[in-house]
């Protein structure tokens, strides 16, 4: 053997050597990862039933649309408790009603997931959209804050426009305001009060969706928030559970469209959440008092208890949910 085959030689023994070392150190890494995670410290369990406030609550009342920031107990987004795994890294959103409620809740956690987030919400409501814009930044994500009235198709049209263009495009769009008010006798809605849950609730989803399908690309996700009051109404809410029962019906529909399109659309459907819409006239006080107490779990569900169903129907693992309303509710009511 001459001297240029055994160079050859020993340099294929030394390749098969490494090649046989990294096959067999590489199943000790998998197996190190695998018993890191096994091995964690198990996050443990949480009894539904007592984990937040339950009733009676002490009556309270604030000037629609109301503040979360001054509602005792004060209800809980997720500012401390929800934790991102880069779900939707460079995704962008505009999310409708993002000061409080399940549009807060969706805000922090769509920007712990990695995306940029525009925010809008009614003039007043400044004091909750300003900290909710904080916790959005502090993660590093873009942060647009659009107050306005929904009500006004111009503006809807312009809230869009803002939007797309802060942040750079726009892939998911939630429409989560809503209007919430009491009434015992249809004889006590007027005119003017029920054209104003309307236009809140059922004509700026349609504005809005109209202004932003130009920007949706294939991948794009719509998420309308309904209720439990589209399958199960309150004979106090006679306005409110029409709208819900039609954002039910036009993300169904809506779905069909332009799912062909490879945009999804879906719905979030809860109970009674401890919201700003109770307090501000959504609820009698003596409602009030005992809200949530009827279901199951003998509680009101809080805001950052359906942050991840809002995730998850935005993410690109969701891929196959369309025309879809999750339920949240404690027990009651459905889907």
């Amino acid at each position: 053997m001459n001297e240029e085959n055994k160079i050859s030689r020993r340099s294929m023994i030394s390749g098969l050597g490494a090649g046989l070392a990294a096959v067999a150190v590489a199943p000790v890494l998998g197996a190190t990862a695998t018993s890191h995670i096994l091995n964690a410290a198990p996050a443990g369990l949480q009894d539904p039933t007592t984990k937040y406030p339950k009733p009676p609550f002490e009556g309270q009342s604030q000037p629609w649309p109301g503040l979360a920031s001054k509602m005792n107990p004060r209800p809980d987004h997720g500012e401390t408790s929800y934790k991102g795994s880069g779900r939707l890294a460079g995704r962008k959103a505009l999310i409708t009603g993002g000061d409080s409620g399940m549009g807060r809740a969706a805000a922090i956690a769509y920007a712990r997931e990695g995306a940029d987030v525009a925010i809008n919400y009614f003039p007043t409501e400044e004091e909750d959209a300003r900290e909710v814009i904080q916790l959005i930044k502090a993660e590093g994500r873009k942060a647009i804050a659009i107050p306005g009235d929904l009500r006004e198709e111009p503006f809807c049209k312009r809230l869009v426009d803002e939007a797309v263009r802060g942040l750079g495009g726009l892939d998911i769009v939630v429409n989560n305001a809503g209007r919430q008010q009491t009434h015992q006798s249809i004889l006590d809605i007027s005119t003017d009060q029920f054209d104003w849950t309307m236009k809140t609730n059922i004509y700026a989803p349609f504005w809005i969706i109209k202004a932003a399908l130009p920007h949706l690309q294939p991948g794009s996700v719509i998420i309308g928030t309904t209720s439990e009051q589209a399958y199960d109404p309150s004979p106090d809410l006679y306005d409110y559970a029409q709208t819900k029962a039609a954002t039910m019906n036009y993300v169904k529909s809506l779905a069909k469209q332009l799912g062909p399109k490879g945009i999804r659309v879906n719905g979030v459907a809860p109970g009674p959440i401890w919201t700003p819409l109770q307090v501000s006239g959504g609820a009698t006080q003596e409602k009030l008092k005992s809200f949530g107490g009827q279901t199951p779990l003998g509680r009101p569900g809080q805001p950052a208890e359906l942050a991840s169903i809002y995730v998850q129907l935005a993410a690109n693992d969701a891929s196959y949910a369309n025309g879809q309303v999750y339920g949240s509710s404690g027990g009651t009511g459905q889907p």
